[in-house]
């Protein structure tokens, strides 16, 4: 599970994150990581899941999915970074395994992005 230290609850932060990251896309989830480097605070994400998904029930079971599983990927983000986690409509229907792919994706080619950037 995700700790309550690690979420994004901000409009800022997402709107930081949204705008001034990085941003890959895949038939389920889209992500934007912004890396903030010399940052104390510890890495955090925030998840979008608009009406377009599905009614409020469905919407609340993507979110608590993809929670579920970013927990295990907090530790791979550098401190102080901000993570965006977009579910398209085709994440209700998705089985888990698929999303935790797609979701090990999105993340891997972000880091590739943003923290290869960084080192240059």
């Amino acid at each position: 599970m995700l700790p309550a230290a690690a979420r994004m609850r901000r409009r800022e932060d997402f709107s930081a994150a949204v705008r001034g990251g990085s941003r890959t896309g895949r038939p389920l989830l889209t992500g934007h990581l912004l890396v903030r480097p010399g940052s104390e605070e510890p890495a955090r994400a925030g998840f979008v899941v608009s009406r377009a998904v599905g009614g409020a029930v469905v919407r609340n079971k993507v979110r608590r999915r993809l929670r579920a599983l970013m927990g295990r990927h907090m530790e791979s983000l550098p401190q102080g970074s901000l993570l965006v986690v977009r579910a398209n409509p085709r994440a209700a229907t998705a089985r888990q395994s698929d999303l935790a792919a797609e979701l090990d994706l999105v993340i891997n080619t972000l880091l590739r992005r943003q923290v290869g950037a960084l080192n240059r």
